[in-house]
């Protein structure tokens, strides 16, 4: 793997450090897009300057999950969050009321949306803020 797929990956998939770090030797010139991964070598970093980076999130990382918070016993709604406390406070400033749990997806999982399917990560590109409802589900069963 190259590092330019590398960087792509942890841009794509919110690594905030990872992406930092590579950014960080990709300004100090240790290393090129074209390089091989197995070429990349944190301690050339400095590690000073890339917490100070990822402190200050030079690069506008906000890694976005997506929760399914229990409204009654068979309705869920999901809401994309930054953390499960956030999810519950737009959950209770919404709905008026506490959630029965919260539980964390993974961004990956396909729901069935129309005639189709549609991950969590696929539909968090059509929202420019969070939180925000991702959509309900009620069991039948």
């Amino acid at each position: 793997m190259f590092v330019k797929d590398l960087y792509l990956y942890s841009l794509l998939y919110e690594e905030s450090s990872l992406a930092h770090y590579i950014h960080h030797l990709l300004t100090e010139k240790k290393i090129t897009l074209d390089d091989l991964e197995s070429q990349l070598d944190f301690e050339q970093a400095d590690h000073q300057k890339v917490a100070e980076m990822i402190e200050n999130n030079v690069l506008g990382i906000h890694k976005v999950c997506v929760f399914s918070l229990k409204m009654m016993p068979k309705e869920f709604v999901f809401i994309f969050a930054e953390n499960p406390e956030e999810a519950i406070q737009f959950f209770i400033k919404t709905f008026q009321q506490q959630p029965m749990n919260c539980h964390e997806y993974l961004l990956d999982f396909e729901i069935i949306r129309g005639n189709g399917s549609i991950s969590f990560r696929e539909m968090r590109k059509e929202f420019e803020s969070v939180p925000a409802i991702a959509g309900y589900f009620k069991r039948e069963w």
